[in-house]
């Protein structure tokens, strides 16, 4: 079947992915608190079903502020564990990148491993501050625009209206 965009009825089969594939608690994280009572940006929630509709991974993304500015935050991302290691996860991530890019959208931030998302381009943001206990080294970003987080700094918020 492969990728398509996360509809109201795949809610819960999206979360139950995240529930095996995470640690429990995982609604404690800071980035959680981010994203409550925010609609996800649903054209970039994305999933990827087998040829037999099996959910095998899926990613959702949330617009945020720092600062100012707009950013959309990545993540979670979830491999169903039987699909891990055949590239899926970084699938869904250039996905993720390339239809954010096509849609205008100038950043994307996310939590997560340098070495790991480095090679899509995301870099350490400096003066980007995740809610805590975040560890500042993990907070990495992506300008899908020539120079889109230079002058962006400042606490990650909420991005409500």
């Amino acid at each position: 079947m492969g990728i398509s965009e996360e509809r109201a009825e795949d809610w819960w089969e999206v979360e139950a992915l995240y529930d095996l594939c995470f640690a429990p608690g995982r609604t404690a994280l800071s980035s959680y608190r981010l994203r409550e009572g925010v609609p996800p940006e649903g054209r970039l929630c994305l999933l990827w079903r087998d040829e037999d509709g099996a959910l095998g991974g899926a990613i959702r993304v949330w617009p945020v502020k720092v600062g100012a500015a707009r950013a959309l935050l990545v993540g979670p991302i979830a491999v169903h564990p039987t699909r891990q290691g055949e590239g899926l996860g970084a699938f869904l991530i250039r996905s993720v990148v390339e239809r954010a890019a096509q849609a205008g959208e100038a950043r994307l931030m996310l939590v997560g491993d340098a070495p790991y998302y480095g090679r899509f381009g995301f870099r350490r943001l400096e003066e980007v501050e995740m809610p805590p206990p975040t560890n500042p080294e993990r907070v990495l970003g992506l300008a899908l625009r020539p120079g889109a987080w230079m002058g962006v700094s400042g606490a990650v918020t909420r991005a409500v209206d």
